[in-house]
């Protein structure tokens, strides 16, 4: 089956071409301005952009989606087909679901919950309207989980590893009562409650380094690529990339940023935090990153529908193109996890595709196209 997509503002890797064409066959993506249309369905998208699908390194909405208030979870298949939606509709083609692993700490992010997560996805996947894939996130203080992921690994259920430390006293959280402030705030837990999880994290960080080892090992000798998070200082990120560790979630500083980006490791930060202008934690600003050159790409997150706009609003408050915000979410995230065949608009790459219009100012997703099939058109 032929697609011809016409009158669009076509954005490519490098370039913008006006009133421009392209025809898709089956999920692959054929011509660009083609001399023939013939046998093709032809979709007008006069006054849209037209940009590649995004891809989402980091989103962990389907917690919320689980378990939208304490202790109250919703049928996992629910959930999930929810979340799948809502990305369709966000204009996010390749979710990666980040699923936390950190035993009986705090709601889903329990590691048999978080197992029946992540095999509850794969489970969908036949179902669903997006390319929606696995990040696990292990807290390495939690000597429990190792085994559940080498499992998970084994079963070939996970699409992306990163490494998280919450223990206090670095990274996210500077000292203990910021994290004891976190987790009454966000979990409702009592004081008592707080001081018995942080006092455990601390105890358990003991044996984390071969736990990290044996995890990382394991992850890329299945070419899955593994992320630090909330890395805060440069002799982190160089001890990171020494273990084979590529791309640097939320780094904490400017001085951070700037060194993983030297030694080649790819930088993730949070749209939510280039929409709000701050850091929720305190951490560095989104756009200072973008203004020093040190952003790779930009995740959703917690918040899906922040992707689209963050990527726009970059163009009122950076000295970013359009192509070079776009790669934010596109071309510079499917690099970054070797997904070579989609990220960009492109003969012979994957038709994954968004029809944008501006509606009040915002941008909105017209149409989601998903390996050449329309999953989403709000003109309908």
């Amino acid at each position: 089956m032929k697609t011809y997509l016409t009158n669009a503002q076509v954005v490519l890797v490098n370039e913008v071409i006006n009133n421009a064409s392209l025809v898709i066959e089956d999920d692959t993506i054929i011509a660009i301005n083609p001399i023939s249309t013939r046998n093709a369905q032809t979709i007008d998208l006069t006054g849209k952009t037209l940009m590649p699908g995004m891809i989402d390194l980091h989103c962990d909405a389907i917690e919320k989606e689980i378990e939208p208030r304490p202790g109250a979870l919703f049928p996992m298949p629910f959930a999930i087909a929810q979340i799948d939606r809502r990305n369709s509709l966000a204009g996010i083609t390749t979710p990666f679901h980040a699923i936390s692993f950190a035993h009986e700490e705090l709601g889903v992010r329990n590691n048999d919950i978080a197992a029946e997560v992540v095999q509850a996805i794969h489970a969908y996947q036949p179902h669903a309207l997006v390319d929606n894939r696995v990040h696990c996130r292990y807290e390495i203080t939690d000597p429990t989980a190792l085994p559940v992921l080498l499992y998970l690994l084994a079963e070939e259920c996970i699409h992306l590893v990163s490494l998280m430390d919450h223990t206090p006293g670095q990274g996210q959280f500077k000292d203990l009562q910021s994290y004891q402030n976190y987790l009454s705030r966000t979990y409702k837990k009592s004081a008592a409650e707080t001081e018995t999880i942080a006092q455990r994290k601390i105890e358990n960080a003991v044996g984390a380094q071969s736990r990290i080892e044996t995890l990382i090992s394991k992850a890329l000798s299945q070419n899955i690529q593994v992320a630090s998070h909330d890395d805060d200082t440069p002799e982190r990120v160089q001890a990171m990339a020494n273990m084979g560790v590529r791309l640097s979630e939320f780094p904490i500083n400017l001085e951070t940023a700037k060194a993983a980006t030297a030694i080649g490791m790819s930088t993730i930060f949070g749209a939510p935090n280039i929409l709000r202008g701050k850091s929720q934690s305190g951490s560095i600003k989104a756009i200072e990153a973008v203004h020093h050159q040190v952003a790779s790409c930009l995740c959703s997150d917690y918040a899906p529908g922040t992707l689209l706009a963050a990527v726009f609003r970059l163009l009122d408050i950076s000295n970013l193109t359009l192509p070079q915000a776009i790669a934010l979410v596109t071309y510079n995230p499917a690099q970054a996890l070797k997904l070579h065949d989609r990220g960009e608009i492109a003969v012979g790459k994957r038709a994954d595709l968004l029809a944008v219009e501006m509606v009040n100012g915002l941008p909105q997703v017209n149409a989601t196209l998903v390996a050449g099939k329309i999953v989403y058109n709000c003109s309908l």
